[in-house]
């Protein structure tokens, strides 16, 4: 009978466990993407943002099930360089693709980013038109982002970087 309670004991051990390791996982802390959101919605109020402060658009699509995903926002996130040019120069938006929310019609718009695998980058400018799709790959070094790939590619798409009297001598 002394089998009983020390199974129960047992068995309360590894329910709390179970429970502290899904705390620990980031991924349950912080959902980046929602799939109920109003996307449509959100993208037209990012733009209109965007013109305020004059401003690109950064669009990160992905989903909560996207290992590099999330390791890219927290790429960009703990790295104050990186957090301050995304910061000043774009207005940020985690547009969901998951199973429970494909985003379709929206993807359709962009042209079919999705075709590049996951986390995918659209530019936008202040109007919502499309400057261009990043293949996050190409940003890739060894097992996670190149800091300075990153870099290069978020300040070549900045409204400074696009107005031709950046260029003039």
């Amino acid at each position: 009978m002394k089998l009983i309670p020390t199974l129960f004991a047992l068995v309360i051990f590894h329910i709390l466990c179970l429970g502290l390791n899904a705390q620990d996982n980031p991924r349950d802390i912080k959902k980046l993407y929602n799939p109920n959101a109003d996307a449509k919605t959100d993208i037209t109020n990012a733009i209109a943002i965007a013109k305020k402060e004059n401003k690109h658009v950064f669009l990160q699509i992905g989903g909560n099930w996207c290992g590099w995903c999330i390791a890219f926002d927290k790429k960009v996130n703990e790295n104050e360089e990186l957090k301050k040019i995304l910061n000043d120069n774009y207005v940020v938006y985690h547009l969901n693709y998951s199973k429970e929310n494909t985003n379709s019609e929206i993807l359709k718009e962009l042209g079919f980013p999705q075709r590049f695998g996951f986390p995918v980058f659209v530019i936008l400018d202040s109007e919502g038109n499309r400057l261009h799709t990043q293949n996050s790959s190409y940003l890739e070094e060894g097992k996670g982002h190149s800091i300075e790939k990153v870099k290069e590619f978020l300040l070549s798409w900045t409204v400074k970087a696009l107005k031709p009297d950046t260029y003039k001598n």
